[in-house]
């Protein structure tokens, strides 16, 4: 399928051409936002194109080649302009942690799908279904930070904004029509307060890497070495922790626990630029963890009484049920996290929040039921 044709977009990357867009946004009731990042090319990550379209003309950002980007956070965070995005969040948290911005008045396309009960709700399969566009996937895990950007990268950057509008307007016309936009509004809301993302590194998390937690305590403390030398390598080198080696890799180390470089070849995982590159340090921080005291496990969270985890069972059978009835995913109803603090909180009545009101009435009936 050939690709409908796009008219051109505009190249922002100076600061007089980023005042020239604000002066053709000033009026704009409607902006469709989309970011891409360099994730898997850098150490910490950063936001390196911007899309932004209007019902009229799409327009390219390069974050990178401009030294200020405040001249847009009062569009962002204006009420009276609905931002449009395609799974929202992950731009959102990646916007305020660049640049601070903020955001008032926001449609998630994506979240729209999922409350309508589409099956596929990705964007290329939306925009498939909807425009008959096919989106060429090998761009989706290209490196963003590269410069010069070539123009079919350009131009697949420019589709993920270009049709939101009319896909917003045609799903705003469906919620309407399905009594279900009151419930995407509240959910749109909470969008805005999600935290920016963070680039702090986390000395234990070598917890969460699979496998850990089956192994001895003196395996722990090999991983605890190789989690801490990885991410010193990656900072050192630019790269993402897994470029230097993967998780299952750091465990298949920690397990054989190899004494020289013709064992380390031998582990699955570990190609022969690793082992010259990264060889002696993978060596040398096996032998710490040998000679290091052994990690305790940490405790995991206290098992929920009986009288919460009834009403917990009795709520998740009540979302399902829901769903179903609906035709859409579990979490659309209500998340997991709101499940447990209803079971916790046992309300004797419907709360203030909008939640609350979406959720409370049929799960209060459930919630006395399910108390013991």
């Amino acid at each position: 399928m050939t690709p409908p044709a796009l008219p051109a977009a505009t190249f922002i990357d100076t600061p007089q051409s980023l005042r020239r867009l604000l002066d053709d946004l000033r009026d704009a009731p409607l902006l469709a936002v989309d970011t891409e990042s360099n994730s898997l090319y850098a150490y910490r990550e950063r936001v390196c194109l911007i899309q932004v379209s209007t019902r009229r003309a799409d327009y390219l950002i390069d974050p990178l080649a401009l030294d200020d980007m405040s001249a847009l956070s009062p569009l962002m965070a204006d009420p009276a302009v609905e931002k449009v995005f395609h799974a929202a969040e992950y731009d959102i948290m990646c916007l305020k942690r660049d640049f601070g911005w903020q955001f008032a008045n926001l449609f998630d396309t994506m979240i729209a799908a999922r409350i309508l009960g589409w099956r596929q709700v990705g964007l290329g399969n939306v925009l498939g279904k909807e425009f008959g566009v096919k989106v060429d996937k090998r761009h989706q895990r290209a490196n963003w930070g590269e410069r010069p950007l070539p123009p079919d990268r350009l131009r697949y950057a420019q589709m993920d904004t270009h049709y939101l509008p009319t896909l917003r307007d045609r799903q705003a016309q469906a919620l309407r029509a399905g009594r279900h936009w009151e419930e995407a509004q509240e959910t749109f809301a909470d969008l805005v307060s999600v935290p920016a993302a963070e680039h702090n590194f986390d000395p234990e998390g070598f917890w969460s890497v699979n496998g850990t937690r089956d192994l001895s305590r003196e395996k722990m403390a090999l991983v605890r070495e190789l989690y801490l030398l990885r991410d010193r390598m990656a900072r050192e080198r630019d790269c993402p922790p897994f470029k230097i080696f993967s998780d299952a890799t750091l465990v298949a180390l920690a397990v054989q626990a190899p004494k020289g470089r013709a064992a380390l070849r031998a582990i699955r995982g570990m190609s022969a630029g690793q082992v010259q590159r990264y060889g002696e340090a993978i060596l040398q921080a096996l032998r710490r963890g040998e000679r290091s005291d052994p990690p305790r496990l940490p405790r995991r969270n206290d098992v929920p009484p009986p009288d919460v985890l009834a009403r917990y069972d009795a709520l998740h059978v009540w979302r399902r049920d829901r769903a179903s009835a609906r035709g859409v995913e579990s979490d659309v109803i209500v998340s997991r996290d709101v499940l447990w603090s209803l079971a916790r909180s046992a309300p004797p009545h419907l709360g203030r929040t909008q939640q609350d009101r979406r959720t409370g009435r049929v799960a209060a009936q459930d919630l006395r039921r399910g108390t013991p």
